[in-house]
């Protein structure tokens, strides 16, 4: 059971058995579920919920693959234990044996096993002399023989040591003497620990006289490093920059050697300079080019970093100050409002918030002339209404028109009323049609007779069924029954054909039945469009919109539905049994308090406000106009006020917005002071 996450280390080490681990379970490598384990491994989660985590991608074999997992954890732990222990086991005998060495032979054998720094194919050319911090020829003959010495003294105390071992082995009070002697190492381990250290001074010797010999060949490398780039001699006193140039006092160009950072940190630096001067020349556009097109904006590669963005002082105390105000203003409002609920002048308040706003310039500007009395006035201003004299020295009428005769005017025909005038239809008798068809049939008969008397035609055959067969054919019908029979019920198949062939003949086609009921729905509104206007509260359910406006289509009328809030305006056109149809949808059909969620509360004063909340239809106006204002039905959507009234006011009957929105003022107004 895992106990506590693993560190990143052991789990780069768990990488490759967990993979062995998914081929053996499924067959395949999935790296999906390899991330998915190793994810379990470093959370730390136990069994049981690592089983869980994994169960999706694994599902029947989900506990195999988790034993294996928890077994290959346990395994790569045990083997990692082990490694360190003989580590430690080894570091340990080597401080018994090296105990008394100083710590500059141990720096000088560290310093020899590292790999060599330039490799004989590209080695660093450096100068004449001896760089520092190199051992020279005589420290590494001085360090060879001190640690020999150290090594002749080391074996004469261990074999003083293994002398003084034996004795006190033989010896009854040599308890922790011989402990001690069991500490110690044997002979030939000490002396090939003493062998290992000897060969290692050795090739440190070795490396070191290498690297002088190398740097010997190549003079000049470490003058010109200790001089930033330049030999010593060489160096200049005095640099300066020249037509983009860097030039000695002599005018002789230096070149400078640049500094490559090391440090991962100033790496990166580095590489961030260099990506923002990329940057800054891929956003160098030529205007020029025929493909630039200075409509397209360039954004940066990189997200630029945003300030911080400081509160003004004093901010939030003038936010708490405005909602202050807000809230007494509202206070004083609503004491407002129940003092006009008393006094009764609320409705009257409402109606004049919503009408529409007028230019007051338009009010204060009093014309010089009624448009009334421009009509009969021969002066421009009631100033020069005084009656004056002509040049023949009569007295000139005041008013244009105005005698003492009196005028009728001409009688208009109204709009609604037909061209031609309508004749009513005669309707006869049930008795009446009876006699006018048997008429009609004595007449066709009586000429299909004169027809075959003059032999015009052949005379019709005589009409026999099976009833009358035997009273119609007499004797033929006794001497073959069977012939008789077949020759009757192929004549009574041949009317029978003829019946359902001018039955088809008369029947309507596809297009002319469709026609016939477009032309019995579609009624005449070039007299008049007969509108209705409804009000609705609440319209958002989707069911009843799809209700009105597929009857409004099916009957062919116009018209618009405005939603705003608890306004909800539906506007029809056209003929006088469409409204009639329409309207009977609207008030009786659809249930418009249906989907209003129902409350089983004991309490009235919560019925009463559910009832004053309750969804209903109105009807606002019907009348007639003289043609159509709107297109095929569609709804309209208001955030505002306003902007349900320019929908009305684009087709030019705004006044049905106004009496649908007065009347549903009116009608809050009640409902609030009931």
């Amino acid at each position: 059971i895992m106990a506590a996450p693993l560190p990143k280390k052991e789990i780069d080490e768990l990488k490759p058995y967990i993979d062995k681990t998914v081929e053996k379970v499924l067959g395949i490598s999935e790296p999906t579920l390899t991330m998915a384990a190793i994810n379990c491994l470093a959370r730390g989660l136990d069994r049981d919920r690592m089983k869980e985590q994994l169960r999706p991608f694994l599902e029947d074999s989900t506990e195999t693959f988790v034993d294996r997992l928890l077994g290959a954890v346990d395994e790569v732990r045990s083997a990692r234990h082990g490694r360190e222990k003989d580590s430690r086991n080894r570091k340990r005998n080597l401080r018994e044996v090296f105990a008394d060495e100083d710590t500059d032979d141990v720096a000088a054998s560290k310093k020899a096993k590292k790999p060599p720094a330039f490799d004989d194919d590209d080695v660093i050319p450096a100068a004449s002399a001896e760089s520092p911090g190199m051992l020279t020829k005589q420290q590494i003959q001085q360090m060879m023989e001190n640690a020999t010495k150290q090594i002749e003294e080391r074996k004469k105390q261990m074999k003083l040591m293994g002398v003084g071992s034996a004795t006190s082995a033989n010896s009854p009070s040599g308890g922790a003497g011989g402990v001690q002697a069991n500490m110690l190492l044997n002979a030939p381990t000490a002396t090939n620990y003493m062998n290992d250290a000897i060969e290692k001074a050795k090739r440190a010797a070795e490396l070191q006289a290498k690297i002088q010999a190398q740097l010997a060949n190549k003079p000049g490398l470490l003058g010109t490093m200790k001089s930033g780039g330049l030999p010593l001699a060489d160096k200049p006193d005095k640099v300066q920059l020249v037509e983009g140039r860097i030039v000695d006092a002599s005018g002789r160009e230096v070149q400078l050697v640049q500094r490559t950072p090391t440090l991962k940190a100033n790496i990166r630096a580095k590489r961030r300079e260099e990506f923002k001067l990329v940057q800054d020349k891929a956003a160098e556009v030529d205007e020029s080019s025929p493909f630039f097109d200075d409509r397209v904006s360039l954004k940066p590669a990189a997200r630029q970093r945003r300030p911080f963005k400081f509160h003004d002082p004093g901010k939030f105390e003038a936010i708490a100050q405005r909602v202050r105000a807000k809230s007494q203003l509202e206070k004083l409002q609503a004491e407002i409002a129940q003092a006009a609920k008393k006094t009764g002048i609320q409705s009257a308040a409402k109606l004049a918030l919503i009408a529409p706003k007028k230019d007051d310039t338009e009010e204060l500007e009093v014309p010089d002339v009624e448009w009334w009395d421009s009509v009969i006035l021969r002066t421009e201003s009631y100033d020069d209404m005084d009656t004056g004299v002509d040049e023949q020295g009569r007295n000139q009428e005041q008013f244009v028109g105005v005698t003492h005769l009196v005028e009728h005017p001409i009688e208009m025909r109204p709009p609604s009323e037909p061209n031609k005038a309508r004749v009513l239809p005669v309707y006869l008798t049930k008795k009446e049609r009876k006699k006018i068809r048997r008429q009609n049939r004595r007449e066709v008969q009586k000429e299909m007779q004169e027809k075959v008397r003059l032999g015009l035609e052949a005379p019709p055959e005589p009409k026999v069924k099976i009833s009358n067969l035997m009273r119609v054919l007499g004797s033929e019908a006794v001497q073959d029954p069977t012939k008789v029979e077949a020759h009757v019920r192929a004549q009574m198949a041949k009317r029978q054909k003829a019946h359902e062939e001018a039955n088809a003949a008369r029947k309507l086609t596809t297009e002319q039945r469709k026609e016939k009921k477009i032309k019995r729905l579609k009624e005449d509104t070039s007299s008049g469009v007969h509108v209705s206007v409804y009000r609705i509260r609440d319209l958002k359910n989707p069911a009843k919109k799809f209700k009105v406006e597929a009857n409004a289509n099916q009957l062919y009328m116009t018209g618009m539905v405005v939603m705003y809030q608890d306004v909800n305006v539906v506007v029809v056109e056209g003929g006088p049994k469409a409204q009639k149809k329409f309207r009977r949808l609207m008030m009786n059909r659809i249930k418009w308090d249906d989907d209003q969620p129902s409350r089983d509360d004991d309490d009235d004063e919560s019925d009463e406000e559910e009832s004053k909340k309750r969804n209903k239809c109105t009807l606002v106006w019907e009348g007639t106009v003289k043609s159509r204002n709107f297109g095929q039905i569609q709804f309209k959507i208001s955030p505002t006020e306003s902007l349900a009234r320019e929908h009305f006011r684009k087709h030019g009957v705004e006044h049905y917005w106004n009496l649908a929105h007065s009347q549903s003022v009116l009608e809050a107004t009640e409902d609030e002071t009931l």
